[in-house]
């Protein structure tokens, strides 16, 4: 068993750092690991087989719709009176375009549910503003970068939704509700941050919005934060299930866009082109996935490591840290949904056993794994976002340190107390 491991280990490692895409990485290593007990033709059709069976899922048809919900609203207008609405709220204070940033990229990343999305989007719009008020391009391309991943733990999430697959069935409902107070929480600790900065660089105060002003961008926005309204109170009040709201909310964005006038129908064939594009890599990470944790289960891996951290020590506020450390450690060279799929069966078992619920390690990991996104080398949003700002990582690294150790105080909080993402969905039991 020992050598099997090794392989799995070692092979993945090795086409990673050659550069191999990370599906790719865990597909080979899979094969590798189990042409060691089985021959190649089963081996080949083994693993062929689990990936097939990973995505014959009714879940998994949600992500493709909240991917194409995501695109639509890129492309038609949301963004833009998102910012607008933002921007009349917090305009006025020193500084106002970082606070402007951070509650776009909540609002846009939640309804989006991608951190991508919210990335381009936001960067793409306010970059140039800021520029023109000498701003800072570092620091607002890292407010951007690490805001924007909020929206992956404010719901609706794909990532909550391919946790849920991977934990064996934990409701999706609860996880979404247990991700707003964190997600929010996060929102206001980097906003704080951003305080301590903007007073630092003496901001003078920007242009002050009227209450006419601020009615106006309101009623512009209001559309589409009705979105989450129509999405989540559906889900949770059980009027129809995650896919099925995936799915309104594509025909609700859809609607929204054209009476936008933003969105034509000759448009509409870059937004689809990019959305199969994004749900063809989502669904091979997540096929490759699940055959690796097919492996990995096939070699009793997730019960020896079970059974290596309980025996480390029976204190589980010892063992959530070790957790952790791990996990921020795989979220540097391993993208989100792959993490989630691969780890959360080794390490579930283990936080259950500590009297941990599911849905609270659900937001712990999807929070943990958010950092990975802001890090190099493999961070997806961290490459977006310099590219958005035209900049360079070396350049952002300075400005991105104390908002990497804000981020990592919020995950202990949520880590060691439970109520900050219990207490809403208890409210709904």
């Amino acid at each position: 068993m020992m050598v099997e491991v090794l392989i799995l280990v070692i092979v993945f490692f090795v086409l990673l750092s050659i550069g191999v895409p990370v599906a790719w990485s865990i597909g080979i290593s899979c094969l590798c690991t189990i042409m060691v007990s089985i021959d190649s033709l089963a081996s080949m059709t083994t693993i062929a087989q689990r990936m097939a069976t990973g995505l014959d899922s009714f879940s998994l048809l949600a992500i493709p719709l909240f991917i194409l919900a995501g695109q639509i609203m890129n492309q038609g207008g949301i963004a833009h009176r998102l910012i607008a609405f933002a921007k009349s709220l917090m305009g006025a204070l020193p500084g106002g375009l970082i606070y402007v940033n951070v509650i776009a990229a909540m609002l846009f990343g939640a309804i989006s549910g991608s951190a991508v999305a919210a990335t381009s989007a936001i960067g793409g719009i306010l970059g140039p503003y800021m520029e023109k008020d000498n701003y800072s391009k570092e620091f607002g391309a890292a407010i951007n970068i690490t805001s924007s991943t909020t929206g992956l733990i404010i719901p609706p999430s794909n990532v909550l939704i391919v946790y849920s697959l991977a934990s064996g069935g934990v409701s999706i409902a609860s996880l979404f509700l247990a991700g707003y107070i964190p997600g929010i929480l996060m929102g206001l600790a980097l906003m704080l941050t951003a305080a301590f900065w903007i007073k630092k660089k003496k901001y003078p105060p920007g242009e002050r919005s009227g209450l006419r002003q601020i009615s106006r961008a309101f009623l512009n926005a209001l559309p589409s934060l009705l979105l989450l309204v129509v999405v989540i109170g559906g889900i949770v009040s059980g009027i129809f299930t995650a896919t099925e709201a995936s799915g309104i909310a594509v025909l609700y964005t859809l609607i929204l866009s054209f009476i936008y006038r933003e969105l034509s129908v000759p448009k509409l064939y870059g937004v689809f082109l990019n959305s199969i594009g994004t749900t063809a890599i989502v669904m091979l990470l997540i096929a490759t996935s699940m055959s690796m944790s097919w492996v990995m289960s096939y070699e009793s891996l997730p019960q020896n490591i079970s059974e290596a951290l309980l025996g480390l020590s029976d204190n589980k506020f010892v063992i959530l840290l070790i957790i952790n450390v791990l996990l921020l450690f795989v979220g540097t060279f391993m993208d989100m949904t792959p993490a989630v799929l691969i780890f959360t069966p080794i390490f579930l078992p283990v936080v259950v056993d500590l009297g941990i619920e599911p849905v609270q390690f659900g937001i712990m990991m999807v929070m943990n794994l958010c950092v990975g996104l802001c890090t190099p080398p493999v961070g997806a949003v961290l490459f977006i976002g310099v590219s958005v700002a035209k900049t360079s990582i070396q350049k952002i690294m300075k400005p991105l340190l104390p908002l990497y150790v804000v981020m990592a105080i919020v995950l202990l909080l949520v880590t060691f107390i439970p109520a900050i993402s219990l207490w809403l969905p208890s409210l709904f039991e």
